[in-house]
């Protein structure tokens, strides 16, 4: 009753009530979109094409973006080059001076920092939509259609206009979402992609179970899997390292303040979903190109890349790996922990104050942070081999799995955050929701 009394509440508080309305609205837009398709496309063609590219990079990206690649839509591209984009703009703040400037400017400088992303997200779409025009022209159905019935410049700039469009669209819906509604809206739009394709996948799956196809016990096992995925996830996303601080004794006038202890918690993960969502960004974008460009080397890249295989397991690991630390590095700074602790007259027990105890709190939080790895890589790498060797005609990994629980995590724990400032019931009675945020 708690939960259904929870989202009652959402009902009681106007402007609760009108940021998740205005977020529903805007994934209502999004979805409809992913069904307007691009101009002089043979989508007859494209379906039969898409067929085969269950269990490829091409299945993973067409998850991603809810089925829009494989109908060629407007939205074909995704939010991915918006993520590349943002990728980039992190990165060259370590390297460049300039950005590194702006990143220390506060509100300013981030609003210039997300003025050149998305610039970067035009390039990075031009491009992509570009190789993707060229392609399909050279490409043909199984049937042996051809997937662009008129080639030539006027549909590859056709293509690119639409396409460039559509991802700016996108991240223009993702940024309002944010900034307007509930939730993060970058994260919102790739979750509303992947839970779109839920339903084709289970009628598809009780079709194959009719013809015999797809044993029974088999979809039990998958079932099963999946639940014990989600219960390693949630579990895990809530997990806490919590290092004991004590507060000195003070005396300030008359009055005596400090003296009581808290802690310092730590999340094993604090990235969050970030990490899988950059790794599959990196590699989705030379592999969606391969997959378009006729070439025997770009087709070995293609073929690399592609969720079951040790090459593509190696690289999403490695970029896992990377961007956890990467990440936990930008958003939790322990210098800066250390020193407002210090200020505050907060030490932790058997550790000097200042610079030792930044230093204790790095080493913690790596180590946090390599387990953090260690385990969004097996929940995303394991059920990709999994689902490879039993054949499963759809794609929908460990990666959609941590992605789909941890958004509808972080939206739930601001949707509880809105209703307890407000002195409503949340979701649950007993605790909160923990924020997956570090």
């Amino acid at each position: 009753m708690s939960g259904a009394q929870g989202f009652g509440n959402i009902l009681r508080i106007p402007e609760l009530k009108r940021r998740v309305l205005f977020t529903i609205a805007l994934l209502a837009v999004y979805r409809i979109g992913a069904h307007i398709p691009t101009p002089g496309i043979d989508g007859v063609a494209l379906a039969e094409l898409f067929e085969l590219a269950q269990g490829t990079i091409l299945g993973f990206f067409d998850m991603f973006s809810g089925g829009a690649l494989s109908r060629l839509t407007i939205f074909a591209l995704g939010i991915m080059p918006y993520i590349s984009a943002s990728i980039i703009l992190q990165l060259m703040t370590i390297v460049s001076p300039y950005l590194a400037r702006l990143k220390k400017e506060g509100e300013q400088g981030q609003k210039k920092i997300t003025q050149y992303t998305r610039y970067g997200t035009v390039v990075l779409s031009v491009i992509q939509s570009s190789g993707i025009s060229v392609g399909l022209e050279a490409m043909k159905s199984p049937s042996g259609a051809a997937i662009v019935p008129e080639p030539g410049w006027s549909f590859r700039l056709l293509t690119i206009l639409t396409l460039t469009a559509g991802t700016a669209f996108i991240m223009w819906l993702g940024e309002q979402i944010t900034e307007r509604g509930i939730g993060n809206g970058i994260s919102l739009i790739i979750f509303a992609g992947i839970v779109a394709g839920t339903p084709a996948a289970i009628f598809q799956s009780l079709d194959l179970m009719g013809t015999g196809e797809l044993q029974p016990l088999l979809m039990i096992f998958l079932m099963v899997l999946m639940i014990g995925v989600v219960g390693v996830i949630v579990f895990t996303e809530g997990g806490q390292r919590k290092i004991p601080i004590q507060y000195a004794k003070r005396v300030v006038g008359r009055k005596m303040f400090g003296g009581q202890s808290a802690h310092l918690p730590l999340k094993v993960n604090t990235s969050g979903v970030i990490p899988p969502i950059f790794a599959s960004s990196i590699i989705m974008f030379p592999a969606t190109l391969a997959q378009f460009i006729d070439h025997p080397w770009m087709q070995i890249v293609s073929a690399s890349l592609t969720p079951g295989n040790l090459i593509y397991s190696l690289v999403f690991i490695g970029a896992i790996f990377f961007f956890c630390y990467f990440y936990t590095a930008v958003i939790f700074n322990p210098v800066d922990v250390a020193d407002n602790m210090k200020k505050n007259g907060g030490f932790i027990p058997g550790i000097r104050p200042g610079a030792k105890t930044s230093e204790f709190i790095d080493e913690t939080l790596s180590k946090l942070t390599f387990y953090g790895a260690i385990y969004l890589s097996l929940v995303c790498i394991l059920p990709d081999y999994m689902i490879k060797y039993f054949n499963i005609p759809f794609y929908f990994g460990g990666t959609s799995l941590l992605i789909v629980v941890g958004v509808s995590l972080d939206t739930m724990q601001q949707i509880e955050s809105h209703l307890v400032m407000r002195n409503y019931d949340g979701f649950v009675k007993k605790g909160r929701l923990r924020s997956r945020r570090g």
